[in-house]
């Protein structure tokens, strides 16, 4: 996708710009992201924190508890609810942005599949898509 790429919340009280090119999607269908977004799964594409600025407004912020123990913060806008990122509380150099508050995110694709052991059996998922049955393996050296 070209850059800079914009996007926000429902209301329009949240808008960002994303300063840096984005990769494939990761759609993560763990319970915790699929009741945070209200869909079958999260559909997340994952950046540098500095590669976001906020436009407009303030989100405000959920700690969820990740699988890990460790504290996972979700952001989203107060006023209409839409999930904007999350993070980890153990990788503040990164963020997950939510692919559906972007504004274009039609030149996206779905490139993995994570916690596929928690996927509701009517979520569609491309058999020929990374499938991970837990958290995404490390990135290779």
């Amino acid at each position: 996708m070209s850059t800079p790429s914009t996007g926000g919340c429902l209301c329009g009280a949240i808008r960002y710009q994303v300063g840096a090119p984005m990769k494939n999607i990761i759609a993560c269908h763990c319970a915790n992201c699929r009741k945070a977004s209200g869909a079958g799964a999260s559909h997340n594409i994952l950046l540098k924190t500095a590669d976001l600025s906020f436009t407009a407004g303030t989100p405000k912020r959920y700690v969820d508890t990740a699988d890990s123990g460790n504290a996972l913060y979700r952001f989203f806008c107060a006023d209409c609810g839409s999930s904007i990122y999350s993070q980890r509380s153990t990788m503040p150099e990164m963020l997950v942005l939510k692919a559906g508050s972007l504004d274009d995110a039609s030149g996206l694709t779905i490139g993995m599949h994570i916690w596929t052991d928690s996927a509701l059996p009517w979520m569609h998922r491309d058999p020929a898509v990374d499938q991970h049955p837990k958290n995404r393996p490390p990135p290779k050296a």
